[in-house]
């Protein structure tokens, strides 16, 4: 699908049920809101990373320097959550690109509009994405 061409949204404009599914004004939306999403992401990265550059590693009080360990490990578990969060917003962005993005890759239904509201980076159905987990779930008991 490919689109290259914009498509101009009014200020406050949400998708909804009324409209046609993943028309190209709701496509824009997405495509929107997961490039903000991923600019977000970026600069908090980036804060981070200054941060820790700017932090003091030589302090001489044994308990500071124990907060400043957990402070730092705690602030490289959350960017690696972010840069795994970045690379499903980008694989969502080939999916509007490919004209795939808002149907469940399991089942080719649409996922719906409040579900992608709520977690648009989601690629199943709710009923699917169950039957994964659960799925998932007894392979990890086994």
């Amino acid at each position: 699908m490919s689109n290259n061409k914009t498509v101009e949204l009014e200020a406050g404009y949400a998708p909804n049920e009324k409209e046609e599914y993943m028309s190209e004004k709701q496509l824009a939306y997405y495509k929107n809101k997961l490039l903000n999403w991923k600019k977000e992401l970026l600069e908090e990265s980036n804060e981070t990373l200054e941060h820790l550059k700017d932090e003091s590693w030589n302090e001489s009080d044994p308990s500071d320097q124990a907060t400043i360990v957990e402070q730092t490990g705690l602030e490289l578990r959350t960017r690696d959550r972010y840069r795994k969060l970045i690379g499903k917003i980008d694989s969502a962005l080939a999916r509007i690109d490919a004209g795939e993005y808002g149907y469940c890759e399991v089942s080719g239904d649409p996922i719906g509009i409040a579900r992608l509201e709520a977690r648009p980076i989601a690629t199943m159905t709710l009923a699917a994405q169950e039957r994964h987990e659960s799925a998932e779930k007894l392979k990890a008991d086994s």
